[in-house]
Order: C-alpha cells, then sequence, then structure tokens
C-alpha cells in the first residue's frame, strides 16, 4: 500500500520531488531555528543591557562618594569660616571693630504680640559712637 518512488532523478515530469514538498518538511525546522535566533538575541541584548546597568551604576556610586567627600569638606569649611575667634579677629583687624563698653549696650523691654505701639527710633551720639534707641526711652 505504500507507493515506490522513482529512485532517479531525471528530468521526466513524474519522477521528480516539488519545491513545494521540500519546503514544507523545511518550514518547521526554519521556525525552530527562527525561534533559536530569536531568544539568543534577546537573551544577549538583555545581558548587554544588565552589563551596561552595572557599569552606570558603578558610575554613579563613585559619583555620590566624590560628592559626599566634598560636602564633608565644604561644611568643616563652612564650620572654620563661623568659628567666632575668627569673626572677632576679622572685626578687629579688617574692619576696626571692638567690642562696646558697658554703658553703650542699651537692653530694649521686649514687647508683647499684642501691644502694636509705633514707636520712633532716633540715633545719639554717645563718644563718638553711634547708638539707637527709642524716642520716648529719654
Amino acid at each position: 500500500m505504500s507507493r515506490a518512488k522513482p529512485t532517479s532523478r531525471g528530468s521526466g515530469s513524474g519522477s521528480g520531488v516539488s519545491v513545494a514538498s521540500v519546503l514544507l518538511h523545511l518550514l518547521p525546522a526554519v521556525f525552530l531555528f527562527a525561534l533559536f535566533a530569536g531568544v539568543g538575541i534577546l537573551h544577549v541584548t538583555s545581558r548587554v543591557l544588565v552589563v551596561d546597568m552595572g557599569y552606570r551604576l558603578s558610575k554613579a556610586e563613585a559619583e555620590e562618594r566624590a560628592l559626599t567627600r566634598e560636602n564633608d569638606r565644604l561644611k568643616l569649611e563652612l564650620a572654620t569660616l563661623k568659628s567666632p575667634a575668627r569673626l572677632e579677629k576679622l572685626a578687629r583687624e579688617k574692619l576696626g571693630m571692638s567690642m562696646p563698653s558697658g554703658p553703650l549696650v542699651v537692653a530694649l523691654p521686649a514687647e508683647l504680640p499684642g501691644n502694636k505701639r509705633t514707636t520712633r527710633v532716633e540715633a545719639r551720639e554717645a563718644r563718638g559712637v553711634r547708638v539707637a534707641e527709642r524716642a520716648g526711652a529719654r
């Protein structure tokens, strides 16, 4: 019940295998190869992206460490510049300032939040130093 296929590949009309039947038998293999190739390409692409992200993360961590060091250095510099001893020295040497003597310091009474008075502030001379005081405080 099986048919015998001709063994010779001649140019006869009934003795050849059609191109369509060969392609039909090769089609599953071609699809399988295309599937494996696609999966391989996706796998390689994902690995390349992971490695690239790793390099970017490493670079960002190095930048974060450098910025943290710079921030610490700037905090130390700020603390040094704001030190009271340095500010007093600059005020004395560069600006010619000095600490006021006792009577030149005027303490103003604290105002309560509910009392809103309009007071005029005037300046008076005391031994060559101008001191601001309230008009009604004399």
